[in-house]
C-alpha cells in the first residue's frame, strides 16, 4: 500500500488527475453493474413474494374451489361428456364441409374428478360465413365442447378466405 502511494505522490499533477479520473470512471461503472444486480434482485424478490401470496390464497380457497368443480359436474351429464375420440368424431362431424381441415389430439389432462381432452382443430382457406356457422355449432354443444384458444387470419392467397387455428377441449367425468 506504502509503494501505491509513493508512486501516486511521485506522479505529475496531470498523472494524479487521469489517475483519479479512471479509478472514478471504474468505480461508477462498477456501482452501476452492482445496481443493476440489487434491482433486479429486488424486482425478482417482489415477484416471488406476490407468487407466494397468490398461491397462499389458492391453497386456502381449496375447499371452496373443489366445492365448485363439485357443483359443476353435478349440472353435466355424464353420458354427453367425450372422451379423446368421441371429440375428435364430433369435430370431424361439425366440420363436414369445411375444407382444410385438420385435427391433432393433444394429451390428456386428468384430474381425480374428470379428465380434460383437447385438439388442435385448424381450417384453411373457409368463408367467414361457413367458420361462424362451425362456431354456432360448436357453441350449441357447450359446457362439453369448449374453445380455449382461438386465432384467426385472411389467406395470404385470398384475403376474402380465412385460416382459423383453434383449441378445443372436452371435460370427460372419470368418477
Amino acid at each position: 500500500m506504502k509503494a501505491l502511494k509513493a508512486f501516486f505522490l511521485s506522479c505529475l499533477l496531470r498523472e494524479k488527475i487521469l489517475l483519479t479520473g479512471f479509478l472514478l470512471l471504474i468505480a461508477l461503472w462498477w456501482f452501476s453493474h452492482v445496481a443493476g444486480r440489487v434491482v433486479g434482485f429486488v424486482r425478482e424478490f417482489h415477484q416471488t413474494s406476490e407468487d407466494l401470496a397468490d398461491q397462499r390464497h389458492w391453497i386456502g380457497a381449496r375447499a371452496e374451489v373443489e366445492a365448485g368443480v363439485k357443483r359443476a359436474l353435478s349440472q353435466l351429464d355424464p353420458s354427453r361428456t367425450l372422451d379423446s375420440a368421441r371429440l375428435q368424431g364430433e369435430l370431424s362431424t361439425l366440420a363436414a364441409g369445411l375444407p382444410g381441415t385438420t385435427i391433432d389430439a393433444r394429451p390428456s389432462e386428468p384430474t381425480d374428478q374428470f379428465t380434460k381432452h383437447s385438439v388442435q382443430f385448424s381450417v384453411r382457406k373457409v368463408d367467414f360465413a361457413a367458420l361462424q356457422n362451425f362456431y354456432i355449432e360448436l357453441s350449441k354443444r357447450a359446457p362439453y365442447l369448449t374453445i380455449e384458444q382461438c386465432s384467426i387470419s385472411a389467406n395470404r392467397a385470398n384475403p376474402a378466405q380465412l385460416d382459423a387455428t383453434m383449441e378445443i377441449s372436452s371435460v370427460e367425468i372419470t368418477k
